[in-house]
């Protein structure tokens, strides 16, 4: 799966209603009214700006103005992050979309933080996703995984995820993530 479009769709997960109106409010010179009509997510708006080119992932440039308009500098300072350091995978890495990633984001659930301090995620770093994200619990499995994925680099395996869930007694999760 496309790095790019996880991480649009990452976006979209997280934003209120309030957001998306807004964003599609600034997008009116940009999207017709008959296609506008149509947008019900963040996601939706997304796949127009991509169809029309205005967004591309070497093209960041509208979606950053955009979400600095809402005030979602989270998501800027992700967005910005994404073009830097590329988000292409090692082989050996586990990709946030494959099925361990899934399955523990499936099951790991108000375990999550246990977890990532057992994987050796640094606490002020569990603590910014707790923040971001306080009422979105699957939100906060899914940014915590990758954002391990991310400050461990190449060194992220998935045995290492394996070896943490069964350390938080996660067993079936690690048989899950095992098959």
């Amino acid at each position: 799966m496309d790095p790019f479009l996880s991480l649009l769709h990452s976006f979209s997960s997280g934003m209120t209603e309030s957001e998306v109106g807004s964003l599609k409010f600034l997008c009116r010179d940009k999207i017709t009214k008959r296609k506008m009509e149509g947008v019900r997510s963040a996601a939706d708006l997304f796949a127009l700006l991509l169809e029309q080119r205005a967004v591309a992932e070497d093209d960041v440039d509208l979606l950053v103005t955009l979400l600095r308009a809402i005030k979602r500098l989270d998501l800027v300072e992700q967005l910005q992050q994404f073009v830097e350091e590329g988000q292409a995978n090692a082989p050996d890495q586990p990709d946030p979309n494959e099925k361990p990633f899934n399955v523990i984001y499936e099951n790991v659930g108000k375990d999550w933080k246990k977890l990532m301090r057992r994987l050796g995620l640094p606490e002020v770093r569990i603590d910014k996703i707790e923040a971001a994200y306080p009422k979105d619990l699957n939100e906060q499995v899914f940014k915590s995984l990758r954002e391990w994925q991310k400050w461990k680099g190449k060194d992220a395996k998935v045995d290492d995820l394996i070896e943490g869930l069964r350390a938080c007694y996660l067993n079936l999760v690690a048989d899950r993530v095992e098959q």
